[in-house]
């Protein structure tokens, strides 16, 4: 996933901000600290917080690996292969001494120049290896561990899926569509009597998404998409009210020269908010507050 960059008056303030531009909740989300405010004279601060923030890769589930459990099985003379082993092992003790007591002319030796170094303790020895090399051997391994088994195309399938079951469940007539941009995946079921599935203030809808998610993206181990579940419309309908309220209470707090606190929303919804002011001339936005009580604060400029 790609990440964002954003800066704040403190490290939380920066968090914040990236979290409202991810869309996403804070256990969702990865942070790295780039900067960090620096203390001043009386206890001021001076500089600002920087952070970067992406969307949490999902852990691939371990492949388990089947353990061997036959047994040796007896050869057709009655005898198991450890019992063989044991037939070697005395019929090389009972062969005649001079074969084992010879000067050692006879014996194979290996070229000297190909003989493994080794230490005091008779282990052969490797040349250590720098930081750099373990440091680009982790990353590598970090890189194999997350590159994803599956296509986007196979994913949003199967939370096409996921919604055309659910849909049935509910004796619904609706169709499910899918738009796949690069790793953005939108499915948006279109139809009647989908009431349930948004519930009020799309609460249901967001449950019903946290589900697709999980019998899509996390079944089939993906951890680069970023899927997004609509309803009846109900987003594009939703991101249109959210603007014209977000203008109207911009309009009233440039009018006023005070701050309103608007009531607490999830991080998309906070997203569209926030987009909206940064087009208003005169007032500005953040967050405040943890989830599932955060919300938006418009301020004036």
């Amino acid at each position: 996933m790609e990440w964002v960059e954003t800066t704040g008056k403190s490290i939380e303030e920066a968090k914040s901000l990236a979290l409202d531009q991810l869309g996403v909740a804070a256990d969702e989300a990865e942070f790295d600290v780039l900067e960090e405010p620096r203390s001043g004279l009386f206890g001021r601060t001076r500089g600002e917080a920087r952070v970067r923030a992406r969307v949490m890769p999902a852990a691939v589930r371990p492949k388990q690996e089947r353990r061997n459990r036959g047994r040796s099985k007896e050869t057709a003379g009655g005898t198991t292969a450890r019992g063989k082993g044991s037939k070697n092992a005395a019929a090389r003790q009972a062969a005649p001494a001079d074969d084992a007591s010879g000067d050692g002319s006879d014996a194979a030796e290996a070229p000297a120049d190909s003989r493994k170094p080794q230490g005091s303790n008779g282990r052969s020895e490797r040349p250590p290896r720098s930081k750099q090399q373990k440091a680009s051997k982790r990353m590598d391994d970090q890189d194999e561990r997350n590159e994803s088994p599956v296509s986007p195309e196979e994913v949003g399938q199967a939370a096409v899926a996921f919604m055309d079951g659910l849909a049935q469940a509910l004796d619904a007539e609706a169709t499910t569509e899918l738009d796949v941009d690069g790793t953005n995946l939108d499915v948006r079921v279109v139809g009647s009597g989908l009431g349930l599935l948004v519930g009020p203030g799309g609460r249901t809808l967001m449950a019903v998404q946290d589900l697709a998610r999980v019998a899509s993206q996390r079944r089939l181990g993906d951890h680069d998409t970023r899927l997004q579940i609509d309803v009846g419309g109900y987003r594009e309908k939703r991101r249109e009210s959210l603007e014209r309220f977000a203008a109207a209470v911009a309009a009233q707090v440039i009018e006023s020269g005070q701050a309103k606190a608007l009531e607490p929303m999830s991080s998309i919804d906070r997203k569209t908010v926030h987009d909206a002011i940064v087009a208003i001339d005169g007032v500005t936005s953040h967050s405040e507050g943890d989830d599932p009580d955060r919300r938006v604060m418009i301020l004036p400029e």
